[in-house]
């Protein structure tokens, strides 16, 4: 049985408004990519409204669009990032987001089973902009074990993204 598991969120600043033209490819490949996710391995939650939009919350900002989603483990969660089509979107990534200047995305462990709400998603930025990679909120590129976990600190991973 599991006793953690791994929360992160993503957000990105839009270019222009989600209904815009501009940004229509990308609402075009949202639905497949967030069933390729749904799919993978290690999957095991992301946020959505009951009939699956993905971008209605506005948390951080009318301009902002938000992803907030549960893992098994940090592979599973890099595989889907890295190594599947959603590479393909992150890709395109300028055009449609604005280059943030901040952290925007950030990973912590929670007990299995625990939904984030998106205030909690927020704090665990805000303390990775404060603080840098720690325990309790991390990046790829400095992964921290699970709790209670056998590894000692973090692993620092080549975090190149293929996007960039």
């Amino acid at each position: 049985m599991k006793d953690y598991e791994l929360a992160q969120l993503n957000i990105a600043r839009l270019i222009e408004p989600i209904d815009s033209p501009r940004l229509s490819d990308f609402v075009a490949n949202l639905e497949r990519i967030n069933a390729l996710a749904e799919r993978s391995k290690g999957f095991v939650w992301r946020l959505q409204t009951e009939d699956g939009d993905a971008n209605t919350d506005r948390s951080f900002g009318d301009d902002y669009i938000v992803n907030l989603s549960v893992w098994d483990d940090i592979a599973s969660l890099r595989n889907y990032v890295y190594r599947s089509a959603h590479v393909e979107i992150m890709r395109r990534r300028k055009e449609w987001f604005s280059r943030m200047k901040e952290a925007y995305m950030v990973l912590w462990w929670v007990p299995a089973g625990h939904i984030p709400s998106v205030s909690e998603a927020h704090d665990k930025l805000e303390l990775l902009r404060c603080n840098g990679p720690a325990e309790d909120a991390f990046t790829f590129k400095h992964a921290y074990p699970k709790p209670n976990s056998k590894e000692d600190g973090s692993h620092v991973f080549d975090d190149t993204c293929p996007a960039w």
